[in-house]
């Protein structure tokens, strides 16, 4: 029986049997991992709490034959409580977790950048440090960039011309010049184009400043972006409120 500790994020759980629970974790040294919480669901058990979604603890797992089993739990942080007594951040970070899922789907790949990633963004909105679909926004598109999708902004997605630029084409992979903008390409207004930029990076002086307008827009062609590329809806981002969540 071969025995390993990490740390880790809840990323969702789905109920096992009469008790027990499946607990996928992206984890800071072994990526993304799948565990079993025995006896979980019971009144009396050991882990209770400390495994829902969006928990930071260090765990203690042994490898099974399909899935590991979880024997040790501490945690590490209370990000889950604080966001879950707000709707807002809360849906957010139902996002948040559904977005990773799919990025790092490949389990046992380490990939502790998009769990650094996850813990700030996590850490931002539990703090409520900034507006949360803000928060989702810079979220996805700095994972997606570590992901090997950075959002071409200040040059030409398809031929590298220098801004500034303004249109915005998905397929391409972010904005381009008038001449490689095919017809679909969208018209965003320049504060929009400046606050994708202050997303991607974390400019959040910027961001803050940032009018509701360009949020919404901004919004809306991030989802759009993510699920181009992931090639799936994320079905989280239907409880988010901004209403141009669904472009």
């Amino acid at each position: 029986m071969k025995l390993y500790r990490d740390q880790g994020v809840v990323l969702r759980t789905h109920d096992l049997g009469e008790a027990d629970r499946i607990i996928t974790f992206l984890t800071r040294r072994n990526g993304q991992v799948r565990a079993v919480a025995k006896g979980i669901r019971r009144t009396k058990s050991r882990f209770g709490a400390r495994l829902e979604p969006f928990a930071m603890v260090d765990a203690q797992f042994y490898e099974g034959r399909s899935l590991d089993i979880i024997t040790e739990v501490s945690t590490m942080s209370s990000f889950a409580g604080k966001i879950g007594r707000d709707y807002d951040s809360y849906t957010c970070a139902c996002a948040m977790a559904e977005v990773t899922d799919k990025l790092t789907s490949q389990e046992g790949l380490p990939d502790e950048d998009q769990y650094l990633l996850l813990v700030g963004a996590l850490n931002a909105l539990s703090l409520k440090a900034h507006d949360p679909e803000s928060i989702l926004a810079s979220y996805i598109l700095r994972s997606l960039a570590n992901a090997g999708w950075a959002l071409a902004i200040g040059n030409c997605a398809t031929c590298g011309t220098p801004g500034p630029l303004h249109r915005f084409d998905v397929r391409a992979g972010g904005m381009v010049c008038e001449s490689c903008a095919p017809r679909s390409a969208a018209h965003p207004h320049n504060e929009t184009v400046q606050l994708l930029a202050a997303l991607q990076i974390g400019d959040w002086d910027i961001v803050d400043r940032s009018g509701l307008t360009a949020r919404h827009e901004s919004a809306g062609l991030v989802t759009a972006y993510l699920q181009w590329h992931i090639e799936r809806k994320v079905k989280s981002l239907d409880m988010v409120g901004t209403p141009l969540i669904h472009l």
